[in-house]
C-alpha cells in the first residue's frame, strides 16, 4: 500500500486538480491524506459569514476523504493570510515525516492566488526538510517523497503538462466527492466542475485513456522522472 498526500493552499484545491488519481489510488487500495493550509473560507456564500463558512469547508474536506477511505488535515491558517515562514515549513515536514508518503503533490510555483504560490514554496522545503537530520525540530525518522505539481487554471504560468496519469478507474468516485464542496458546484465566479471534469477528458485523449490528470515537476525531476511512476 503506497501513500499519497496531497498539499494545497485552500480546501478544495487538492481535490479538484489531483482528485481523481487520488480516487484512483484510493480504489486501488492507498491511503489519500489532504493537506489544506488555509479554509479557502473568503470565498463564503453571501448566506453565510467567513467564520461559518469555515466550518462548512472542514467539513466538506473530511466528507471528501472519508469518501476515499483517507483523511482530510486543515491548518489554522487564515484565507488569503498564508505566513511564507518557517514556522509553517516545519509543521509541513512533520506531517510528512509522521505519514510517510510516497507522493507529494502541491501546487505549482506561479500562481495568480497568494497562498497558492506560498503553499508550493511551502511544500518544497518541507519535502527537503523531511528528508534532513533535523534534530528535535522535526521528531521521527526522515523521509523524502517526490513532489508533483498539479494544473490549476490559477496557476497555469510555465505549467508545462509533463506527465499524464490515467485516472479513469477513479473518475466516478472523484465526481461524486467533489460534489461535496459548495464552491465547486454553486460558484458563480468560475464553473469549477465543468472545467476540471471536462479536463480529464481533454487530458485523457492526450494520454489514450478516458480520463487523465497533468502534473509537472521541478526541471531538474525531468531527467529522471518516469511518466508511468504511479503505477510502479
Amino acid at each position: 500500500m503506497k501513500t499519497f498526500m496531497a498539499i494545497g493552499g485552500h480546501i478544495g484545491d487538492m481535490e479538484l486538480t489531483c482528485g481523481c488519481v487520488l480516487a484512483t489510488q484510493a480504489l486501488r487500495g492507498d491511503k489519500i491524506i489532504t493537506v489544506a493550509l488555509t479554509a479557502g473560507e473568503r470565498g463564503n456564500p453571501k448566506t453565510m459569514t467567513v467564520e461559518e463558512y469555515r466550518v462548512q469547508k472542514v467539513q466538506e474536506a473530511k466528507e471528501f476523504a472519508q469518501m476515499l477511505g483517507g483523511e482530510s488535515i486543515v491548518f489554522p491558517y487564515c484565507d488569503g493570510e498564508l505566513p511564507d515562514n518557517q514556522e509553517v515549513r516545519l509543521e509541513v515536514a512533520r506531517l510528512i515525516r509522521k505519514y510517510r508518503p510516497n507522493v507529494i503533490f502541491t501546487h505549482w510555483k506561479n500562481s495568480m492566488h497568494k497562498d497558492h504560490a506560498t503553499c508550493s514554496k511551502i511544500v518544497i522545503d518541507a519535502q527537503f526538510y523531511a528528508s534532513l537530520d533535523m534534530g528535535d525540530k522535526i521528531p521521527g525518522e526522515r523521509c523524502y517523497a517526490p513532489v508533483y505539481f498539479c494544473e490549476n487554471w490559477e496557476d497555469k504560468i510555465g505549467f508545462d503538462p509533463y506527465i499524464l496519469v490515467n485516472c479513469s478507474e477513479g473518475y466516478d468516485l472523484w465526481t461524486k466527492a467533489i460534489a461535496k464542496h459548495w464552491f465547486i458546484m454553486n460558484s458563480k465566479d468560475f464553473k469549477y466542475y465543468n472545467y476540471y471534469t471536462h479536463l480529464s477528458y481533454v487530458r485523457g485523449c492526450l494520454a489514450k485513456c478516458e480520463h487523465a490528470e497533468a502534473f509537472d515537476v521541478q526541471d531538474h525531476g525531468k531527467f529522471s522522472v518516469k511518466p508511468n511512476c504511479f503505477s510502479d
